[in-house]
Formats: structure tokens, C-alpha cells, sequence
């Protein structure tokens, strides 16, 4: 049955008697429920629920009310990031933006709240379906213009539009592809809509190696919570810079071509650096910023003797500095009473889950463990989240 059905009165209905079913429940809930209605419509409702519950972490409340197809859950850019990328497009002066493979909707949802008119365009019938329903069931139809076309034959500027987003499948038939030019649409067409726009952005893999970044183009890599989400190349913003943006504080870290951070010895503080900054290459910004320096050449770890907060990294004050040795961390968490364990890995071999196997932590106090590499070396460094 199509989704078409869903939107009728008996699909909503059914959806709405689903809303707060549990996954352990649903099979009883599917039976029930198909004595009234038609079990192809039941099975494509409960389909819609699992569906809604699968989205909540990425768009939170509204995905009780939003409706999704199984790729658009898995690649819908998750609520926060949009917004904020929404928020830059608006500040920026955006008031009309084309959405281009626009999927479920999620990026032409947050564009509309920021005030922006929306063309959003995908070639695939349902998919543009579903997206008319989140804009209508969203209150924001008024606002979002969904088009089903190949997003390739679509000028934005003729359209009216002076801002471009575009966010090429990175899938195929075999699954995810690492080749720009596998994209769909491919990204070297994508960079050239962009190019003829006053203002645009391409949504990216945060993995995008930096030389794959044009010189005329801002890169920027977005975390959430701490989790690197995405990355983004910017057209007409700043040619050449690397931002690094935390959320949900907001807080942006800009690139100032500053030489590698000095290696010295393990201070009494421990800086990690957020994802996204480690992924912009702005390490050697955030040890500028604390006044330290790496405990290795190749490892993201920043260290200074003394504390200066910043909210680009995590803070903590180390007590031990230990070459690696797993009997040595048992005995010593073990007379430390550490029963609650944060085992934290870089530029080791060493997985966390093995440490914590191995130690096997008894006791009320807790502690963080860094298994990594000092000077070259193999070591652990002991500590905790530093008071600030």
C-alpha cells in the first residue's frame, strides 16, 4: 500500500494509535489493530511508527508528527545542525534558498523556520511525497515549494533564488561509496551550482580529505553533543578558511594558519579537542589557546601545567603518567577503590572495552584512563575532568 494512504483518515488513525506503542508491543498491537482496518495499511502504519521512533533522535519532537522513508531517517541531517547551518544562511542575507536533493525535508524544514522561502527538489517520487507532508504537517507548506525533478536540470538563480544547498547521496546500490564522483549527483557538479550562486553550501563527508577542499570555498565541520556530524564547503563566505562549529553552544573555532604545536612533556592538564576541530586541523589553535603543546607528534592530545578553559576542548587534570602496562593499572585502580572506569584510546592498539575486561574496576571512586602515546612511547595517563 502507498503512502498516499497514510495521509487518509484511516492511516492517520492508525498512526495515531501507534504513537505511543512500545517496539515489545507492537506485534500485539499489529494484531489488534488489523480486525479494523486492512492489514496492508496496518503493516505500512507500523512501518511509519518504527520509523518515527528511529527519527526522534535526530529531530526530537517533531518526529512524532514528521513522516520518513528508511533512507531518509539514516541520511536526514540531524535537527540541531540544520538549524544552525539554517541560522547561517539567514545571517548571511539567504531569503529565498533551493534545497537540492532534498530528501524528507529535515534541511528545508530548518531553512523555513529561519525565515527563508525553500525550492526543494528531489527526483524521487516518494521521497518528495513525504517531504510535502513534514512541510504541511509542520505548519511550513506556505514556506516550501516541493518540485520532483532531477536536481541537475534546475537553475536556482532563474528559480529566484539567491542561495543553493545541496546534499549529493553519498550511497549506491552497494552501499555507501568514498568517491565524490560516485555521488548522485556527483560533487564536482554540485561545486559548480555552487559556484554560480551568490551564496551556497554542499553538505560533505566529515571524512573529506583536506586537499579534496576548493581554494575558494570555506570548509566547515560541525559536532553535536561532541559527535562530528557533518561537514560543509561554503560558497561566498571566507575562501580558504577551516571552521570548526560545536554544538549546541555554538561555539566556532576559524583556522590562522598557525605551525604545529611543540611536543613537551605531560603537564598536570590534558586537553581533548572536540572532533570537529581535530577534523578542521585546528589543534594547533586550541593549544595556542591553553598555552600547551602536544605529548606526541601525531596525537590530538594537548597538554599545559596550567588550566584555561576553553570550549573547544575537555579539560582534564592528570595525576599519573605511566608507560602502558595493564597489571600496573589494575593494582593502582584497585588500591584507588575506581569502580567507575572511563577508558579513553588515541593512537594506541589497546581497545577500551579490552582495558575494562582486563582491570576488571571494584569501588566507589572513578577515574579516566588515556591509553595513547607519549614522546613515541606506549603509556596511560590517569585522571579526571578537570574542575573549572
Amino acid at each position: 500500500m502507498g503512502f498516499a494512504a497514510l495521509l487518509g483518515p484511516a492511516g492517520q488513525a492508525l498512526l495515531d494509535e501507534l504513537r505511543d506503542v512500545a517496539p515489545e508491543d507492537e506485534l500485539a498491537a499489529a494484531t489488534r489493530l488489523r480486525k479494523r482496518y486492512e492489514p496492508a495499511l496496518v503493516s505500512a502504519a507500523l512501518g511509519q511508527a518504527q520509523l518515527r521512533q528511529r527519527a526522534a533522535a535526530k529531530f526530537g519532537a517533531d518526529a512524532r508528527r514528521m513522516y520518513f522513508t528508511p533512507n531518509g531517517v539514516e541520511q536526514a541531517t540531524r535537527a540541531p545542525v540544520a538549524a544552525h547551518r539554517a541560522a547561517r544562511f539567514r545571517a548571511l542575507g539567504a531569503t529565498r534558498a533551493a534545497d537540492l536533493c532534498c530528501g524528507i525535508g529535515g534541511d528545508a524544514i530548518a531553512l523555513a523556520r529561519a525565515g527563508i522561502a525553500v525550492l526543494a527538489v528531489d527526483r524521487d517520487p516518494v521521497t518528495c511525497a513525504v517531504a510535502r507532508a513534514n512541510a504541511d504537517a509542520l505548519g511550513l507548506a506556505g514556506r516550501i515549494e516541493v518540485r520532483l525533478a532531477d536536481v541537475m536540470g534546475v537553475d536556482p538563480g532563474r528559480e529566484g533564488c539567491d542561495a543553493l544547498f545541496a546534499d549529493p547521496a553519498r550511497r549506491t546500490g552497494r552501499g555507501r561509496t568514498f568517491d565524490p564522483e560516485a555521488y548522485s549527483p556527483p560533487l564536482s557538479w554540485a561545486l559548480d551550482a555552487a559556484a554560480r550562486m551568490p551564496l551556497a553550501a554542499v553538505k560533505v563527508a566529515p571524512g573529506i580529505p583536506h586537499e579534496a577542499v576548493p581554494a575558494s570555498m570555506e570548509a566547515e565541520w560541525v559536532s553535536d553533543r561532541g559527535d562530528v556530524k557533518e561537514a560543509a564547503l561554503w560558497h561566498g563566505t571566507a575562501p580558504g578558511v577551516r571552521r570548526a562549529t560545536l554544538l549546541p553552544s555554538g561555539a566556532a573555532l576559524t583556522g590562522r594558519g598557525l605551525p604545529d604545536p611543540r611536543v613537551r612533556p605531560v603537564g598536570r592538564y590534558l586537553y581533548e579537542p572536540d572532533g570537529a576541530v581535530i577534523r578542521a586541523h585546528l589543534v594547533a589553535e586550541v593549544a595556542d589557546e591553553v598555552g600547551g603543546g602536544l605529548i606526541d607528534a601525531t596525537i590530538a592530545y594537548v597538554t599545559s601545567d596550567e588550566l584555561r578553559p576553553t570550549p573547544h576542548a575537555t579539560a582534564y587534570e592528570i595525576g599519573d603518567v605511566l608507560p602502558f602496562h595493564l597489571k600496573r593499572l589494575k593494582a593502582l585502580l584497585r588500591e584507588r577503590g575506581v569502580g567507575r572506569l572511563t577508558v579513553k584510546k588515541r593512537g594506541s592498539a589497546v581497545e577500551p572495552e579490552e582495558v575494562r575486561r582486563r582491570v576488571r574496576p571494584e569501588g566507589p571512586n572513578e577515574a579516566t584512563v588515556f591509553v595513547t602515546r607519549v614522546a613515541g612511547a606506549p603509556f596511560m595517563l590517569i585522571g579526571a575532568p578537570a574542575a573549572t
